[in-house]
């Protein structure tokens, strides 16, 4: 049985969108039919996922925080003892997304045909990752596919709570950069001309401070939207530079360099490479394919090179511990944790150690910046204020003196 999307004509006219199942186009046409409506189109959702996203009307990827909800729900159904097919089945009536729907009738489309569960995610490349069709393989391969999904659904649900905090953390900076500019711009473009061109009309000499200022504010009104081109210009060339991969390294390996910057971006790729590795080892994946799939997860492309070159290490017999350590790449602290768990055999375990001490530094070294930044911000916004305001005052003084 296969699942099909379908637009169709109600009795009053109306154009209805939604997915049947059925054996065959020609029985869901009948189907509908029967329901009263008139159909327009019948399509397998598989074939539409397979020409792209845009096929879908729109993206055709699941977010974090979804795919760790129904991961969770097809756990916890798989646990219950609840066949495939059916525990599928119920994860697609308890979404209200249909574009997520038609994505898990799909799937269980292909289940009811003979495919494995992997197979059957791997129709749907936008919509699950790499990593986790290759965990679900390891868990069907090993009989231990409940225990594999409910760590896959605590993965995601951790880079859901990470993503979370990193948007609610940064939203108080960004609001206060913005409407710190805001207020500048608006002083610079309107409060100073109004003030200072009383003190121009007096024809006295100005103080060099309050001369500056206008330059500052005649700047701003002349060539203010021509920098502000000129800033969104840099920003695209900026963007197209780096989508060359050899620009991109260059400028990733300069990152990793900075004292503060290179700190945090190892720290947070090795987290997530670290976690993913726990993942795909405990489900019983072969280390090297498990090093190829977690290499993939590693955003910054010096270290996702340096996981393929200890890869290729460990597979002439090198351990891991000892190849990661000698790319210099990845903290100390993980590369000792890997190797204890070589030495004791509780690998994935240590992995998960490992991940669980980066994610919290990386937390408190971002918790630190921000805690920092907002009061320099501050400091300067005062500061610039203030010149703006003794500028301004400064003609005003000089005239007290005069009258004096």
């Amino acid at each position: 049985m296969g699942a099909f999307e379908y637009q169709a004509l109600d009795q009053q006219g109306r154009q209805k969108k939604g997915i049947i199942e059925s054996e065959t186009p020609r029985l869901a046409r009948q189907a509908l039919r029967d329901r009263g409506l008139t159909p327009l189109s019948v399509e397998v959702v598989v074939t539409k996922e397979s020409r792209g996203p845009a096929a879908l009307g729109g993206s055709s990827r699941i977010g974090t925080r979804d795919l760790a909800l129904l991961t969770r729900q097809l756990a916890t159904l798989s646990r219950s003892g609840i066949p495939l097919e059916e525990a599928l089945l119920a994860v697609s009536q308890q979404t209200e997304k249909a574009r997520i729907r038609r994505i898990i009738l799909g799937v269980r489309s292909r289940v009811l045909e003979g495919q494995s569960l992997s197979n059957a995610l791997g129709n749907f490349p936008h919509a699950f990752p790499v990593l986790y069709r290759a965990t679900v393989d390891a868990g069907e391969s090993s009989g231990k596919l409940d225990y594999v999904l409910e760590k896959l659904a605590e993965y995601e649900e951790t880079r859901e709570v990470m993503r979370q905090k990193v948007q609610l953390a940064m939203i108080y900076p960004i609001m206060l950069t913005s409407v710190s500019i805001l207020i500048v711009i608006g002083l610079l473009a309107y409060v100073v001309p109004e003030i200072v061109g009383v003190f121009e009309n007096l024809g006295q000499k100005l103080p060099t401070l309050t001369r500056w200022l206008i330059m500052a504010s005649d700047f701003i009104l002349d060539y203010g939207i021509l920098v502000l081109g000129g800033i969104i210009a840099l920003s695209a060339g900026c963007s197209a530079l780096l989508r060359n991969e050899q620009i991109l390294f260059a400028y990733q390996t300069m990152q990793l360099k900075l004292p503060l910057i290179g700190r945090f971006m190892r720290g947070s790729n090795t987290a997530r490479f670290t976690r993913t590795l726990a993942i795909l080892v405990g489900s019983g994946v072969e280390l090297l394919e498990a090093l190829r799939i977690a290499s993939q997860v590693v955003p910054n492309l010096p270290m996702r090179q340096a996981v393929e070159q200890a890869a290729v290490r460990v597979r002439e017999g090198d351990g891991l511990s000892r190849a990661l350590g000698q790319t210099k790449l990845f903290p100390p602290i993980t590369v000792h944790l890997i190797a204890s768990g070589e030495s004791s055999g509780q690998l994935p375990e240590m992995l998960e150690g490992a991940a669980d001490n980066q994610q919290r530094e990386v937390q408190s070294m971002a918790e630190m910046l921000i805690g920092i930044f907002e009061p320099v911000l501050i400091l300067f916004m005062g500061v610039v204020v203030l010149l703006i305001v003794i500028a301004i005052l400064l003609p005003i003084f000089e005239m007290n003196q005069l009258v004096r």
